[in-house]
């Protein structure tokens, strides 16, 4: 499909109205080059047969155990561990039919031999006793059967399937954490999306997986490019009013909109600054958008671009803070840029096509963003996720052929990207999805009529 005709967001429709088709880049010398998996990622992109490979015991039922909490939980710890990507997870219809409910009741025997040739086994028991869901879990190192214990955890809820959901999200937490080199999970992070339904747009929360959707605002417009805050108190967005384009904001703790002042006529597309204190958008006061800075409320705003032609999607290095990247139409189509924080240091890192909806992974290594390389009349390309290494400039496409997928998003470990996919390009046909950060794993994560994901600090 024509890149121009497919415009579901404030700033696709800003650069239709302002970009000529015939400005092209084929003069211009690469500014990028692509790279592969191993260049970008190193030793970080393992294969399944170098991970650690781990098995989960189904839980032993204790006190008053409920059958359905325990069928959850033991169905959360599995998948939340099978998808960290870090693991070679032992499937179930392979391990050993125990259930080991203590560490005396564990025989690492039964789970080293082949064909389940485990090295981590978790384990444990589940009850429920007043009305509060009691978990003991465990891990288990099998090939140190003097001191096998990596790891034990006791909590304790209230009895609920969501209560059993969360308490696994929590124990998978804390084992990707011990056995992933100290990065912490994902398994208790949300994600931020925009859910379309009867002529609105709201945005919408829901968990890393996809369980637990839900509508955040109930503004009754149209609500866009969703931005949830370092420490997820308060949720920035892109609202279409009586007013025009404003960016909005929501206390996510007292369950309200809250006063957020901004800059020009139009704003739109947010971003957090990881202090939590300042907020970058792009704001129109004559008619040409420009990157501004301001605290929380929309006061004490700078503009930092100043050039003719539309400046959006400001994007700050969550490392820093003292770098942001952004999509500039400054030289015809929109491109990828960089800069300080203050405006100076402009580097362009694109030089061709049709670059949209950059995401900064939690490094601050590389940056995600969609890309059509292929853009332009009598070129018709697609529309991909790819990354970019910054220091290098290597890119790496990670989708191919899936039809038109945006607004990708890095989770909080950096070794995930969600992001919005349409098969056949229609943005009512969008939905969500979520891959490793190297193309791989993809999975759907809700159906159409979804889009916009923005994943959680933590």
């Amino acid at each position: 499909m024509d890149r121009i005709a497919y415009t579901p967001t404030p700033s696709r429709q800003l650069f239709r109205i302002t970009l000529p088709l015939f400005l092209l880049f084929s003069l211009v010398p690469s500014l990028s080059r692509s790279a592969s998996a191993q260049d970008i990622f190193g030793e970080a992109n393992k294969a399944p047969a170098d991970r650690t490979r781990v098995a989960v015991a189904d839980f032993k039922p204790a006190a008053g155990s409920v059958d359905a909490l325990r069928k959850t939980f033991d169905a959360t710890l599995f998948n939340d561990l099978q998808n960290a990507g870090i693991f070679d997870m032992v499937s179930k219809s392979i391990a050993p039919p125990v259930t080991p409910g203590t560490p005396a009741e564990m025989n690492l025997g039964q789970w080293s031999p082949a064909p389940v040739s485990a090295a981590m086994v978790a384990f444990g028991s589940l009850g429920v006793t007043g009305g509060k869901l009691a978990v003991n879990g465990y891990l288990d190192d099998v090939k140190n059967a003097q001191f096998p214990q990596v790891l034990a955890r006791q909590y304790s809820e209230d009895a609920s399937e969501d209560s059993a959901r969360q308490i696994a999200h929590r124990f998978a937490d804390e084992i990707i954490s011990r056995l992933g080199g100290g990065v912490s999970g994902i398994a208790e992070t949300k994600i931020y999306f925009v859910h379309a339904a009867g002529g609105t747009k709201e945005i919408w929360e829901m968990d890393y997986d996809g369980a637990n959707q839900h509508p955040v605002t109930k503004l009754g417009q149209i609500s866009l490019s969703p931005r949830v805050s370092p420490d997820n108190t308060r949720l920035a967005f892109t609202s279409l009013g009586p007013d025009g384009f404003r960016v909005k904001m929501y206390s996510l703790l007292l369950g309200r909109m809250v006063n957020f002042q901004g800059a020009g006529t139009s704003s739109i597309s947010p971003a957090w600054a990881p202090n939590g204190k300042d907020i970058a958008y792009s704001a129109s006061g004559n008619g040409d958008f420009d990157i501004w800075i301001s605290d929380v409320n929309g006061s004490l705003g700078r503009k930092v671009t100043n050039f003719k032609g539309p400046d959006m999607s400001p994007v700050f290095n969550p490392r820093t803070g003292g770098q942001l990247a952004w999509i500039s139409g400054r030289t015809g189509l929109p491109q990828l840029y960089t800069m300080e924080a203050d405006g100076s240091g402009v580097s362009r890192l694109t030089d061709t096509g049709y670059v949209s909806a950059p995401s900064w992974s939690p490094n601050g290594q590389f940056l995600a963003f969609g890309w059509n390389r292929k853009y332009g009349p009598g070129a018709p390309g697609g529309q991909d996720i790819y990354i970019m290494e910054i220091a290098s400039k290597k890119w790496l496409q990670l989708t191919h052929d899936g039809g038109q997928c945006d607004f990708p998003s890095w989770s909080p470990d950096g070794r995930h990207i969600v992001y919005a996919n349409s098969p056949d390009g229609r943005v009512e046909h969008m939905r969500i999805w979520t891959m490793l950060a190297d193309g791989t794993d993809r999975r759907a994560l809700t159906g159409p009529g979804n889009d916009m994901p923005n994943w959680s600090w933590k």
